[in-house]
């Protein structure tokens, strides 16, 4: 995919700030808001904030418009519009993210 992506990611609802980090695949997408959402856990885990109701997701520029949309796949055959359906079903690294998911998820626990 070449289009422009970004993962957004708000780490407290309601405090009026994204974070954004550039990045140049959907798996790497997946990367970064898997590690984004673990890190926050691992946070609240060892009383670093006292709680937190993260959200993001991924996001592309609208070739067009120049405007960010919230990213999907589109072909003929296949949409997708959610990140982890798309890596189970189309993308080969699946079983490596899947891994990685799996380290991080080691590391926290929820109450």
């Amino acid at each position: 995919m070449s289009k422009e992506m970004r993962v957004w990611w708000n780490p407290q609802v309601g405090a009026g700030a994204t974070f954004y980090v550039p990045v140049m695949t959907v798996e790497q997408g997946k990367r970064v808001m898997d590690l984004l959402a673990y890190y926050d856990c691992f946070q609240y885990n060892h009383n670093i904030k006292p709680d937190y109701c993260n959200c993001g997701g991924l996001e592309v520029r609208d070739e067009e418009t120049g405007e960010w949309e919230g990213w999907y796949y589109d072909t003929d055959v296949e949409y997708y519009d959610d990140v982890d359906e798309y890596i189970e079903n189309k993308s080969d690294e699946a079983e490596a993210l899947e891994s990685f998911n799996k380290a991080l998820r080691s590391q926290v626990h929820f109450d």
